[in-house]
């Protein structure tokens, strides 16, 4: 019996046909079906011929060497220095691999450029901060014998602002940033001025009331919402 006919008797004594052994295999069922035939040009290189014995071999109980050294006898070719790896991976599937670490990549980048974004401290923050305190020159400072008049108050109102689930938050007030950054739940902070504009990460996490009246919520759970007041 040749080495072929052995094959397709083990496999035929065990119930199974070419498509269930290459599933299992991961290994097309031509190239099954050639070695059964004997077909060694229709599956190529002797290289992959032998990775393909051994794995068909081992699965079928034989002797994996064995049937190397036969088709080697065979064939006249002589083996090579190194064992042939065994071949379980299909053709798709290599072609496959290319995209999928192009895809990892660039999730990889995306998911570090939201991390940036909403974890790293703005910029804006320090200068609003430096920029909140006026300059006095020296002869404004010398100036005291007539002290200027006392401005009127302007009319404001009162925002109140509390977290109730982490977000990240900006709040404006009058123009200038009043808080910023990443807040936890139970955070409550009140302003007072004419004008606001809240801009809230998670946009549900945040309740606000304008001189106790609640304001509708600003979105959903994980939105990116911005709105303005009139205070």
């Amino acid at each position: 019996m040749g080495l072929g006919e052995r094959f397709r008797a083990a496999r035929e004594e065990r119930g199974l046909t070419l498509s269930e052994v290459g599933e299992q295999l991961r290994i097309r069922s031509v190239y099954l079906a050639a070695i059964e035939e004997e077909n060694w040009k229709a599956i190529g290189a002797p290289v992959y011929i032998r990775g393909f014995l051994r794995t068909y071999a081992r699965f079928l109980g034989l002797d994996p060497e064995e049937a190397v050294g036969e088709f080697n006898s065979a064939s006249g070719v002589a083996p090579s220095s190194a064992p042939a790896p065994e071949i379980r991976i299909s053709s798709g599937q290599r072609s496959m691999a290319p995209l999928l670490w192009i895809a990892g990549i660039i999730a990889i980048v995306l998911i570090g450029f939201v991390i940036y974004v909403y974890v790293s401290p703005p910029r804006g923050v320090t200068i609003a901060q430096q920029s909140s305190a006026p300059a006095v020159s020296p002869s404004a400072a010398a100036v005291t014998a007539h002290p200027a008049p006392r401005p009127q108050p302007l009319l404001t109102r009162t925002l109140a602002l509390n977290v109730i689930s982490a977000s990240w938050l900006r709040v404006t007030i009058d123009g200038k940033v009043s808080m910023e950054g990443i807040f936890p739940r139970g955070t409550s902070k009140i302003f007072h001025g004419r004008t606001a504009v809240v801009r809230a990460g998670n946009a549900a996490g945040v309740a606000l009331t304008i001189d106790g009246k609640r304001v509708a919520p600003l979105g959903g759970i994980g939105d990116v919402a911005e709105k303005s007041f009139s205070l």
